[in-house]
């Protein structure tokens, strides 16, 4: 099957989904590979789990029941690659693996555009990657458990990519001395009435 443009993401199986332990088992992509679609470690060949929130594996679970999981052969690792058959949640309507372009061109930029958002560079797919990154340090997460979520080798390099994401120390210590005292409480007297 051969494509031209670059193609890498993750071929997400239902049984890929631990709904007792809530993790999602990151362990295949679909690539090019001199043209042709395989499928193939994840980045880095770093095999993964990452927590899965309540609410994305619900909207797996819709999602299947609404379309469902279509089996997808393609060689691994390279084009004369041992054939493996995938039953995976995203395809196109004649059940080929979803491809980047297609992808982009037929949801991708119908949405942001629908939802009034500039369609450039800096609003592409790959934002989804820094905006899934910036709402964990947000929260807290520490750079270690962001690496391992988003494969890099090195927490050292999360670091030096998303630090520009990181809440500012001023924020941090105002929301952790605000939460401390209750402010924005229903209690208007917080810790006063202690």
């Amino acid at each position: 099957m051969p494509v031209s443009s670059r193609v890498s993401r993750t071929a997400v199986r239902p049984d890929d989904v631990d709904p007792s332990r809530r993790l999602l088992h990151v362990v295949r992509q679909i690539k090019i590979v001199r043209g042709n679609l395989v499928f193939a470690p994840p980045k880095g060949g770093k095999l993964r789990e990452v927590p899965l929130p309540d609410a994305v594996a619900a909207r797996l679970r819709e999602h299947a029941k609404d379309i469902d999981p279509v089996p997808v052969t393609l060689p691994w690792g390279t084009p004369a690659g041992e054939p493996r058959t995938v039953t995976v949640y995203l395809s196109t309507a004649n059940g080929d693996p979803l491809s980047r372009p297609s992808f982009n061109a037929n949801v991708w930029k119908p949405a942001i555009r629908a939802a009034s958002v500039e369609d450039t560079r800096q609003n592409g797919m790959h934002v989804l990657r820094h905006t899934y990154a910036s709402v964990l340090l947000d929260a807290g997460e520490n750079i270690k458990a962001l690496s391992l979520y988003l494969g890099h080798a090195d927490p050292g390099f999360t670091l030096r990519v998303y630090t520009h994401l990181l809440p500012t120390s001023e924020d941090r210590t105002r929301r952790a001395i605000d939460a401390a005292f209750g402010h924005g409480l229903t209690d208007p007297d917080g810790l006063a009435t202690a």
